[in-house]
């Protein structure tokens, strides 16, 4: 591998023209391809194999065109205080924004609360459903822009007048500027570590064209391969994060070579051999992670995971390919000023800040793996109370027309109006379809909990009825939860009775039902991605013992920050220094989410700083030696590396979005946690305690193992055999001065 790796870097050096060209040319043919191909499909979440999604289906079925995927408007009067809605003057007013609702292009109908009894007990409070033709991203701002006013002209009648549903979606733009803050903070980070303006533009520019080849191709491909708009989200957050690692890598090992005495385009292969090696595998790790989300049965979150996994094949080969030819293009302008003023390449101090941690945990093994286990445990502690939902408008803030439109609707109605369950009743084949219905009906508004079933609706065939039930508890109640169940656990002797079945469905129900098959997702997910990623390590480290270490300390860190986020956003503490106004369950997906990009990022910074380790030990370092080798090279640029991801990830957290907010932090504290946790402090630890048996393999086990030269081992045997490869390349690298020499610091 290693030495394979080797000839391809000094290929891509030598021949960088032709290298740059082919990377424009491929990212001018996606970006062409994109911009000619259909757009992408908004097919809608589909989530196979549970009950809300089959009632869905056989509405779809049994009532042709009656679940159309429009978009809705539910606006919500309320009476000036001690007033009646109902009263002449404020009925007439909400009269007239109904007849003005109606009126829009795109607008289907409008149900007037009046008539359709839309009107809470005391009369204080109405609301009326807007429907329209198309779904809500296909909203003009000539139709939002026609709601608002007709909002505007009821409030300036009296009355308080808010708007929620799927209308009001604004389709969150904003999230751009986090992505902007988080390049800008990794180019201070890179600028610090590196001390170049190239060596740090470098990284960001390779990942950046990296990022654009990705993108272009899954929009090229969207329409054909059936991807929905966000398919791309996961593959651009996890190709910018990376595209910068492995870049960042390659050069750091370029500069440590140089320091050496090699020339460029020999810095260049023994950078892309062994640094090159490390990127290979873990960007392995990444891919089993993302491809492993098709576990989970989500074909959404299938296609994100493949997509992104596509983007991080596309940033491991720019790293090993075009970072290499951009290097023959500036061979020195990446080194540090000091180093190009001077014309001395100082090689890393053996006293550096990676080295004094190294050996400070080395003394004391024992208390710093305590220590960490057991604070990484604490906060572990509180995600056993983990509730996964699917937070709605009642998470937004307080200052959003859709939270207050909320709040009244639950005040004045319950808070279980804002999420009633569907009722789908499939009586074919009944003697009696209404009767059935009729008897299902009242069994199910006589269960506790519920406060009101609606008329039933029959389709034209009356052999299938829809109706809806309202619960006595907010949606994201956990006894709105326990009501689903017992309705559907009653299924049984209701179709024993009636003869026909039901089953529930609704925005309240889906959520739950998703939440389920995540949570059991979860386990057989965890033991198929970090088993393969086990079987990948020890082929990497042929140790037993280090990828165990390495898989255990990213479940550590994964619990901790899964208990932080149920601390914040769901038990409340701290909640207000976030901005966070709502607390509530835990989005549904977050846990996988979570699992996936941070296993693949906590393994990239395994890889990169134990592969030191191992190459060291190898050359003939003692284990305590081999542990310190790999802080004193790797240390500095795995803790730019988590920076710029923390900062990256932090950035979203300033975003009105709650789940923005979430995924935000979630992924930043664990990137902290297993980063400068689990990597600088349990990893060496246990690495002193177990000393050579870190290194340790079953002799069977050996012999089955594939071998893989990442250390490059071999490349160290030719470079002691060829103590000059690189005379005859001078001419090739006429920006390469010979006078830069090494200097021992």
């Amino acid at each position: 591998m290693a030495t394979f790796l080797y000839r391809v870097g000094r290929l891509a050096f030598r021949r960088r023209w032709y290298v740059a060209l082919v990377w424009a040319a491929v990212l001018a043919a996606v970006g062409l391809g994109a911009l000619k191909a259909p757009g992408a499909s908004d097919e809608g979440f589909s989530m196979p194999g549970i009950e809300s999604q089959k009632a869905f289906d056989l509405m779809e079925e049994r009532f042709p065109g009656a679940t159309a995927d429009g978009a809705t408007a539910r606006v919500v009067f309320v009476a000036p205080g001690g007033e009646k809605v109902t009263a002449a003057e404020n009925k007439k007013a909400v009269e007239e924004a109904v007849a003005e609702l109606g009126d829009g292009s795109q607008v289907a109908g409008v149900a007037d609360p009046f008539q359709a009894k839309a009107v809470s007990k005391d009369g204080t409070t109405a609301y009326a459903t807007v429907t329209y033709k198309v779904a809500a991203e296909d909203l003009t701002d000539a139709g939002k822009t026609h709601l608002e006013r007709a909002l505007d002209e009821a409030r300036d009648a009296g009355l308080t007048v808010e708007a929620g549903g799927s209308a009001m979606d604004d389709g969150g733009g904003a999230g751009g500027a986090a992505e902007v803050i988080g390049i800008a903070i990794a180019a201070v980070v890179l600028l610090v570590t590196f001390g170049s303006l190239a060596a740090a533009g470098l990284p960001l520019l390779t990942a950046i064209i990296g990022v654009g080849v990705s993108m272009a191709t899954i929009l090229a491909l969207a329409s054909a391969l059936g991807l929905s708009a966000t398919t791309g989200t996961l593959a651009m957050m996890l190709g910018l994060a990376v595209g910068i690692d492995y870049a960042l890598f390659v050069v750091s090992r370029y500069r440590e070579e140089r320091a050496k005495g090699r020339t460029p385009q020999e810095a260049t292969g023994m950078a892309v051999g062994t640094a090159g090696s490390a990127v290979v595998f873990a960007g392995l790790t990444v891919v089993i992670a993302l491809a492993g989300l098709s576990v989970v049965g989500i074909p959404m979150l299938t296609k994100m995971g493949l997509a992104a996994a596509g983007a991080v094949v596309v940033a491991v080969l720019i790293a090993l390919t075009l970072v290499p030819a951009f290097l023959g293009f500036w061979p020195n302008a990446v080194l540090s000023r000091k180093a190009r003023k001077s014309g001395r390449i100082e090689e890393g101090g053996e006293n550096n800040g990676g080295t004094r941690w190294a050996r400070f945990v080395l003394r004391r093994p024992l208390p710093v793996l305590l220590l960490g286990v057991v604070g990484l445990g604490a906060l572990a502690v509180p995600m056993t109370e983990l509730q996964l939902g699917m937070p709605g408008d009642e998470a937004k803030s307080t200052s959003t027309t859709e939270r207050r439109a909320y709040d009244a609707l639950a005040e004045a109605f319950g808070p279980g109006f804002n999420g009633p369950l569907t009722v789908v009743v499939d009586a074919e084949g009944d003697a009696d379809p209404k009767g059935a219905v009729t008897t299902i009906s009242e069994e199910i508004g006589a269960t506790e909990g519920v406060v009101s079933v609606s008329p039933a609706r029959f389709n034209d065939a009356g052999d299938t009825a829809v109706f809806s039930v309202v619960p006595s508890t907010a949606p994201t109640d956990e006894k709105t939860k326990d009501l689903v169940t017992v309705i559907r656990d009653a299924r049984p002797g209701v179709e024993a009775e009636t003869g026909a079945t039901f089953e529930v469905t609704g925005t309240t129900a889906l959520n739950i039902d998703i939440s389920d098959k995540v949570q059991s997702a979860l386990v057989p997910y965890l033991i198929v991605v970090v088993g393969l990623a086990i079987v990948l390590l020890m082929v990497v480290f042929r140790s037993l013992l280090v990828p165990l270490k390495a898989a255990l300390g990213f479940l550590l860190s994964v619990l901790a920050s899964l208990g932080a986020v149920v601390v914040v956003f769901q038990q409340g503490h701290g909640a207000e220094l976030l901005g966070v106004e709502q607390t509530g369950p835990i989005m549904s997906l977050m846990p996988i989410f979570l699992v996936g990009i941070v296993f693949g990022l906590a393994m990239d910074y395994e890889v990169f700083l134990v592969s030191r380790m191992r190459e060291a030990y190898v050359h003939g370092e003692s284990a305590p030696q081999a542990v310190t080798s790999g802080f004193r090279h790797s240390a500095r640029v795995v803790v730019a590396a988590a920076l710029i991801m923390i900062a990256v990830f932090a950035g979203f957290i300033g975003e009105s979005d709650s789940m923005i907010k979430m995924i935000g932090f979630g992924l930043a504290s664990a990137v902290l946690f297993d980063a400068f946790v689990v990597r600088m402090a349990i990893v060496p630890a246990v690495l002193a305690l177990l000393g050579d048996k870190a290194w340790w393999l079953p002799k069977w086990l050996d012999r089955i193992l594939p071998r893989v030269d990442v250390e490059g081992e071999a490349l160290s045997r030719r470079s002691e055999a060829e103590p000059a490869p690189d005379a005859p390349d001078a001419p090739d690298a006429p920006d390469a001065p010979a006078d830069l020499e090494p200097a021992r610091t």
